[in-house]
């Protein structure tokens, strides 16, 4: 959890730039529908631009999306691992990597997605790779993505963040199209977005071709 005993944690899967103090709402919207897999829309409550997600509809590949921030720079490019191996497994890999300044690749988090209908019972699973990433633990997905209700916790059970739609928001529009996402404490907040990008890619949101 980001917080323990009163004394602020930062949790900096990805950087410390993307960890606040306090609790954070960013609102998501799907992008205009130019191309399939357009891809979504990260703001705050000043509708300033966070994050942005590209699905396979605009860098041209399938399987795979892009997490930029405000400026359009990549934070995380996110692939799914196929392979006869995972054919045969009972869970689905995506990789999110990100590249330092000499060009070499590091892996962030890898995602696990229930393959076959035997464990379509069994939860998502989130772990990162970080040097700290033994006192950050590993992650699940609680709830249902497709209806924009559910959480990210930790190991121990601790929400990190809350997936919903806010009910004015129910009455104008589709939740799918326009939902709100309140991040804990501390919590990095590009590492949310990058899973909720493959989680709506996995449930056929604007991400997937």
């Amino acid at each position: 959890m980001a917080r323990k005993n009163s004394i602020m944690m930062f949790m900096p899967i990805l950087s410390k730039v993307y960890c606040s103090t306090s609790e954070v709402v960013l609102v998501v919207r799907r992008r205009p529908n130019v191309a399939n897999g357009g891809g979504f829309a990260v703001v705050d409550c000043s509708q300033r631009d966070v994050f942005r997600v590209d699905g396979c509809g605009i860098i041209g590949r399938k399987d795979e999306l892009i997490l930029r921030d405000a400026e359009g720079n990549a934070l995380l490019l996110i692939r799914r691992k196929g392979s006869m191996i995972e054919a045969l497994s009972l869970t689905r890999q995506w990789k999110g990597v990100t590249y330092d300044f000499s060009g070499s690749q590091k892996l962030v988090f890898t995602l696990k997605e229930p393959n076959s209908c035997f464990s379509k019972n069994t939860p998502i699973r989130i772990s990162t790779e970080s040097k700290d990433s033994s006192s950050y633990g590993n992650f699940e997905i609680r709830g249902d993505f497709p209806s924009r209700s559910c959480s990210i916790v930790n190991s121990t059970g601790d929400l990190v963040a809350q997936i919903g739609v806010r009910e004015e928001v129910e009455q104008v529009m589709l939740g799918r199209d326009l939902y709100h996402v309140k991040i804990m404490p501390g919590i990095d907040q590009a590492f949310v977005f990058g899973v909720i990008a493959v989680l709506d890619y996995i449930y056929d949101g604007s991400t997937k071709c």
